[in-house]
């Protein structure tokens, strides 16, 4: 479906009316298991994804599926913990909703998170991963149907839909932390199945160092309407055929748990200092 301006502004009419004059400054999109950051937030407001008008369920393992507004390390911040897949059953326009949303209550930043299969042979699993550009062109992008000019243009450029200057301060906070940061591209697949092992040898050669069935829609969002994007990947398993052994959810959730510690303290980190 093609959603109006009249329904963007709607809901974040009706965001707006619970915050009390709270004005959020950068937008978090927690993926699966790592939503946790969100009980982290001081002076919580949250909202519930079923009580704000136009939005979606999220309904994946490991994501609550609310908006959590507050503070986090100095900064004002809008948590969406869950997001919305397009195996679901959404769109890629219902996929993308929440971040034109957030646009208009006033982020200007968007933090992404993820948990991804990793596809270059010379990491491991467990791995944080730098997010310095994306694969999306085997399906339909989140801008398409009748363009709304006042989030962007018709045709809007994707050099960068990672910000140069966040992916500056990721590597120098990492190395100050001591945690060894990968860099690379993340290669979208939109699932559910697992990808095959012919897939993820095609992503490799297409460029592709992770594979997940998030983020690529909500970043193209970003960047149409202006906002600034830091992304980071926990590498959660070794893509499908690296290892001889199936790929399951609870791998994801156990790796999201286990790397708990140092990637909350690279995003509080990045927060703090942008």
């Amino acid at each position: 479906m093609d959603y109006t301006m009249e329904q963007y502004q709607a809901s974040a009419q009706a965001v707006r009316e619970r915050l009390a004059g709270f004005t959020p400054s950068v937008a978090m999109v927690l993926g699966s298991g790592l939503g946790y950051l969100g009980d982290e937030v001081e002076h919580p407001v949250a909202i519930d994804y079923r009580d704000i008008p136009h939005f979606k369920a999220s309904t994946a393992p490991g994501h609550k599926g609310r908006l959590v507004f507050g503070m986090l390390e100095g900064q004002r911040v809008a948590v969406m913990q869950g997001r919305m897949h397009h195996y679901e059953g959404y769109s890629y326009e219902e996929v993308s909703y929440a971040v034109r949303v957030l646009r208009l209550l006033g982020c200007k930043t968007l933090v992404v998170t993820n948990a991804a299969g990793c596809v270059n042979t010379a990491w491991k699993a467990g791995d944080l991963m730098l997010i310095t550009d994306q694969i999306k062109m085997f399906s339909q992008s989140p801008l398409r149907g009748e363009n709304l000019p006042e989030f962007g243009v018709r045709f809007p450029d994707a050099s960068h839909l990672y910000t140069v200057r966040l992916q500056e301060l990721a590597r120098e906070i990492a190395r100050e932390q001591g945690i060894p940061l990968r860099e690379g591209v993340y290669f979208y697949c939109y699932g559910p199945q697992y990808e095959t092992p012919a897939e993820i040898r095609a992503a490799r050669l297409l460029g592709g160092d992770a594979v997940g069935m998030s983020t690529a829609p909500e970043v193209i969002v970003a960047g149409h309407c202006g906002m600034e994007v830091l992304g980071l990947t926990l590498l959660s398993n070794m893509a499908a055929g690296i290892l001889d052994q199936p790929l399951s959810e609870q791998e994801v959730l156990d790796a999201a748990a286990a790397a708990r510690e140092k990637f909350s303290g690279l995003v509080r980190a990045c927060l703090r200092k942008m």
